[in-house]
């Protein structure tokens, strides 16, 4: 398993135990400070920035977990990862990563 590989399933398992515990702390502060999340699809977002990402889950957390179907690396520090919900449903995350921090996040859903 490669390191993007292994660094896109750990944010889903962070993912999944904040949806768990409804904490996010762990899984924002792997965002790098100026970190950009957005999302295709749903009307939220873009959220420039840690502190913006902290707050969107503050005040929208999500209450469904995911499972990664398949993860492929499309760059050199650059995976995308397609997912399913526990409830049903699809959708993919495009994650890149500098220094072992998030600094862009993609997700789509189907």
């Amino acid at each position: 398993m490669s390191e993007l590989t292994e660094a896109a399933t750990r944010h889903v398992e962070r993912f999944n135990e904040a949806v768990r515990t409804g904490d996010f702390t762990g899984l924002v502060d792997t965002f790098a400070p100026t970190a950009v999340m957005r999302f295709i699809g749903v009307p939220a977002g873009p959220y420039l920035g840690r502190a913006a990402i902290a707050q969107a889950y503050a005040d929208s957390p999500p209450d469904d977990t995911m499972s990664i179907v398949d993860v492929h690396e499309v760059g050199p520090c650059t995976v995308q990862a397609s997912f399913g919900w526990t409830r049903g449903g699809t959708g993919s995350m495009t994650m890149s990563y500098h220094n072992g921090a998030v600094i862009d996040l993609t997700i789509c859903f189907d």
